[in-house]
């Protein structure tokens, strides 16, 4: 028992080590607004939720998310990490979930797509009503619409921000995490479950 949560803790530890570490390469992709950046960090979450179970991708997302503001600071008041977290598990914790029911390709596939959807739908909704009330409160909202409006003129609003800017972020997002995890699951995964 002592042992299997030793191999438990530290297959979380290094998979969390990673997903940090991946965090601090994250860039702007230029057809969304700057604040939005892309980064692989929820690859090793995903892969740790399908071999680990859905409590280490949530615990992975904690510590990543922990690790970079402590570390690195922010300038976003822990609005982004705190949303990073909780976006990141709305998508491990499902896709974890299915998975682990059925541990096929085809259901691994399902996972990731369900998990997927689950995480846009949380992000359109908890950037709309908690994430991006709490950012305005660091920077004025007009900037932040600015900042979407100056990559897509259909960003003129609140609302428009997360429907043209934040939601097709989002499915990016989760369309090249996704596939990136699916080509890397079967190569870690043996090394993952020793």
């Amino acid at each position: 028992m002592q042992n299997s949560k030793t191999k438990f803790l530290t297959r979380v530890g290094v998979l969390s080590t990673i997903a940090f570490a991946l965090m601090y390469l994250e860039f702007s992709v230029p057809l969304f607004p700057a604040f939005l950046k892309f980064d692989l960090s929820d690859v090793p979450a995903l892969l740790g939720g399908f071999a680990l179970g859905p409590l280490a991708g949530t615990i992975i997302e904690l510590i990543k998310n922990l690790l970079f503001l402590l570390i690195k600071g922010t300038m976003t008041g822990g609005v982004g990490e705190l949303a990073n977290f909780v976006i990141g598990t709305a998508w491990v914790v499902p896709a974890a979930i299915i998975y682990r029911k059925n541990k096929t390709k085809k259901n691994a596939i399902k996972a990731l797509v369900v998990g997927a959807v689950s995480m846009v739908v949380a992000a359109a909704l908890l950037n709309y009503f908690i994430m991006l009330p709490l950012y305005a409160k660091i920077m004025p909202i007009e900037a932040i619409i600015a900042m979407g409006s100056a990559v897509n003129p259909n960003i003129v609003s609140f609302e428009t921000l997360v429907l043209f800017g934040i939601t097709p972020f989002n499915i990016f997002k989760t369309s090249i995490v996704s596939v990136v995890t699916a080509l890397m699951y079967k190569k870690v995964s043996p090394v993952l479950h020793k």
